[in-house]
């Protein structure tokens, strides 16, 4: 009888160990298929529901949209750059991505002048997928574990619109150039603000900001970038606007940016454009700043030089309405896009 017991008592405790290595496994096993980031992955996972795979990949803390191809988080981070623009929220880079052979740009955005990952994926989701022949893309949206962020985009031999127009090349003073590059930025805008549910303010529109291809092809870059700046950044970034002279002069807060105020500031660039001059600071005189475009290929009316008059006062008249000082007087973008074919 004794032995009978010891036997029982034996197994129960066999029975005991056995279920505390099976809980002990499962514990194991559950942080192995949860990892210390699983936290973001799955707000991240949460927020894309409803975009396709060939929209959206994740991979780890990359996120990918259309045109990312196959990049990985470790591409990016391992990419040498060169720096090619900074500002106070962040830095710009020409990355090249070692193992595709391939040319990016990486825009990398501090993490004390931005906003915390999770109330900026609906912007991202939203940035991801546009997609017009005047904007740059969104390739990927990186973000580290200190809260550091990396937007991914294509990168452009051309420059920006700021170094070409202070370069003063020959193209600069040719009306089809100059035609090409401001009615491309005017699609791009008209896009943004008329293409959606509700309109996406640009909020730092500026020849910086404008990038070139190899033919003068023009891409509006930026937009949108107010809205992952927490609210010190985002105005500084309104200040250092003010000091470059693109900010309207209705503006006080970044909140009160509108549609208005993007106008204003494609005056801004339109003037840059007329009068060759890289700072929109000073106003222009028709009589003494502006010059005559080049007429090429026979691209006049049979009366070239009074063809080119009017095309020059036209645009001028349009720039000036545009940075009229009431935002009420200003043209919408429809108006602007139509008065650019008739020149």
């Amino acid at each position: 009888m004794e032995n009978s017991h010891k036997i029982a008592v034996i197994i129960s405790l066999s029975i005991s160990l056995c279920i505390f290595i099976a809980l002990v496994l499962i514990c194991v096993c559950r942080r192995k298929a949860f990892p210390k980031d699983a936290s973001l992955d799955a707000e991240a996972s949460f927020k894309n529901k409803g975009k396709t795979i060939e929209e959206m990949e994740i991979n780890g803390e990359l996120i990918r949209f259309n045109g990312g191809g196959d990049l990985t988080s470790l591409d990016i981070l391992d990419a040498p750059g060169e720096v090619i623009g900074k500002s106070g929220y962040g830095t710009l880079y020409r990355a090249n991505v070692v193992r595709t052979d391939s040319i990016v740009c990486l825009r990398f955005l501090r993490p004390t002048c931005t906003q915390k990952v999770q109330h900026l994926m609906h912007m991202v989701q939203l940035l991801g997928s546009i997609r017009h022949p005047n904007l740059v893309p969104l390739y990927g949206f990186y973000y580290g574990p200190r809260d550091e962020k990396l937007l991914v985009h294509p990168f452009y031999e051309g420059g920006n619109l700021a170094k070409f127009v202070k370069d003063e090349k020959d193209e600069c003073h040719k009306w089809r150039v100059i035609s090409k590059i401001s009615m491309g930025i005017a699609r791009g805008l008209n896009h943004l603000h008329t293409g959606f549910q509700n309109p996406i303010i640009h909020g730092n529109l500026k020849s910086n900001n404008i990038f070139l291809d190899q033919n003068q092809h023009p891409f509006v870059s930026d937009f949108g970038l107010h809205a992952f700046l927490n609210q010190n950044a985002a105005q500084e970034m309104l200040e250092s606007a003010a000091v470059e002279g693109y900010k309207a002069p209705e503006l006080i807060k970044v909140q009160d940016m509108n549609e208005a105020s993007d106008i204003y500031n494609f005056g801004r660039i339109l003037l840059e454009l007329l009068t060759s001059k890289d700072s929109p600071n000073t106003q222009p005189h028709a009589d003494q700043d502006m010059y005559l475009f080049d007429e090429e290929d026979g691209d006049g009316d049979g009366d070239g030089s009074l063809t080119n008059e009017k095309r020059v006062m036209g645009f001028f008249q349009l720039a000036m309405a545009c940075c009229s000082s009431s935002p009420s007087l200003r043209p919408d973008i429809k108006q602007i896009c139509r008065k650019l074919e008739e020149l």
